[in-house]
């Protein structure tokens, strides 16, 4: 979420727009200083549960697959709890006159991209099938 500082910026027009998902668009009280949101997709973040090599190779084989079980439990219910925030986020903000702009098209933002994606291949040539890997995924 960002900072209330954002928040004065953006009803004092210092700055004109930011970045956020439904929850903290809401939460943060931004939708009552900046009236239009686009639907970008631009920034999709995984969330992941994760444990070190050394502690998990400790655990006996029935501790791993109990803990497996139990992470795709909670990745499942961490899913729909999300869901239900976003929808009832997206409700609220709908509710006061926020308009929303679905954008279908993001080729104009892909291409804006591109020269950040050639820079950084140049930079780290070794990385560059990940750079391929994110760039198909997105299509």
């Amino acid at each position: 979420m960002l900072s209330s500082g954002t928040l004065q910026s953006l009803k004092t027009g210092v700055i004109d727009g930011a970045e956020n998902n439904y929850p903290s668009y809401e939460s943060s009280g931004h939708y009552e200083v900046a009236n239009y949101y686009s639907l970008t997709e631009h920034l999709i973040l995984p969330e992941c549960l994760c444990v070190a090599k050394a502690s998990w190779e400790e655990l006996s084989e029935k501790d791993r697959q109990a803990i497996r079980e139990a992470a795709e439990d909670a990745a499942k219910e961490q899913r729909a709890l999300w869901e239900e925030g976003v929808q009832a986020s997206k409700q609220k903000i709908l509710d006061a006159g926020v308009k929303i702009n679905e954008v279908d098209d993001k080729s104009a933002f892909q291409a804006k991209m591109q020269p950040i994606y050639d820079q950084f291949v140049q930079e780290h040539p070794e990385l560059e099938s990940l750079v391929t890997d994110i760039q198909d995924a997105q299509s």
